[in-house]
């Protein structure tokens, strides 16, 4: 299988936070995140998300991983392009591919 990425993608667990509108209900929820790019990120979860769903995000760059030696915040907006729901166990995270949009 040919990889289509067009951005290296870094190994980053971080906590991550997000809100999404659900049925008219928005919905907050908290995973880590696997990887990301200056494009997109992958991020672990417990509950599911639908594709095409429109996510708030806010992550934390801690002291150590952020260059200016104090924490950093990023918040952004972004859609759900994949989900890769659980195989069987219900303990089992759910993976969530997201694109950034702004």
């Amino acid at each position: 299988m040919k990889d289509r990425r067009s951005a290296r993608r870094y190994d980053l667990s971080l906590p991550v936070t997000f809100r999404v509108l659900l049925d008219e209900e928005a919905v907050s929820g908290i995973g880590k995140t696997r990887d990301i790019s200056n494009h997109s990120l992958y991020f672990m979860i417990d509950n599911n998300l639908s594709d095409g769903a429109e996510l708030n995000l806010k992550m934390a760059l801690h002291a150590e991983v952020s260059t200016g030696g104090s924490e950093v915040f990023i918040k952004a907006t972004g859609k759900v392009v994949r989900v890769d729901k659980r195989s069987g166990s219900v303990d089992q995270k759910v993976g969530v591919a997201a694109v950034f949009e702004r």
